[in-house]
């Protein structure tokens, strides 16, 4: 299995009153995220199932992914995928589904890192961090007691987003 793992979009800074899972993304936000999206659809990435936190950030992120490459048509919403959340929670989610789909999560820091770390070395302490909008691919997920599969690669938002714009124009030429 192709386990895609992305990071919300940069998001409001919390105000006064304004509860963490009410903030949305900033225009920025936005704009990062379709540009990742962007990136996706170069790369002709398709998704069996698109995953995300309930929080509205980690849901506008999954919103313009599927509105970009018309994915599946639902976003599947994940109470394990909040800040916090427990890896090996996320890991048996994904145990669910068939081996050959490929999956794309959409969730918060520290959870990701640390669910990436779990799976490529079985601890926490790989030192990944991922940024807002990074993307990860891990290919041979595998949950069966332990998680395991391999970092196949880790992308910013910003070097998508420069490498998106050189492979659209190159192939305009």
């Amino acid at each position: 299995m192709d386990l895609f793992i992305l990071r919300h979009g940069k998001a409001e800074t919390p105000g006064k009153g304004m509860a963490d899972e009410e903030r949305s993304l900033t225009k920025k936000g936005q704009g990062d995220i379709l540009a990742v999206a962007l990136w996706m659809a170069l790369q002709e990435y398709q998704f069996d199932v698109i995953a995300a936190s309930p929080l509205i950030r980690a849901q506008e992120t999954a919103a313009i992914v599927v509105e970009t490459l018309g994915g599946p048509k639902k976003v599947a919403t994940w109470e394990c995928l909040v800040p916090g959340g427990d890896p090996d929670t996320v890991c048996h989610e994904i145990s669910r589904f068939p081996k050959d789909n490929r999956i794309l999560i959409v969730g918060h820091e520290p959870l990701l890192s640390t669910l990436i770390s779990r799976i490529i070395t079985g601890g926490e302490g790989a030192g990944i961090v991922m940024t807002k909008g990074g993307l990860a691919k891990i290919r041979n997920f595998s949950f069966t007691g332990l998680p395991s599969g391999e970092l196949h690669w880790l992308i910013t938002a910003k070097q998508m987003a420069e490498t998106g714009a050189l492979e659209f124009t190159s192939k305009k030429q």
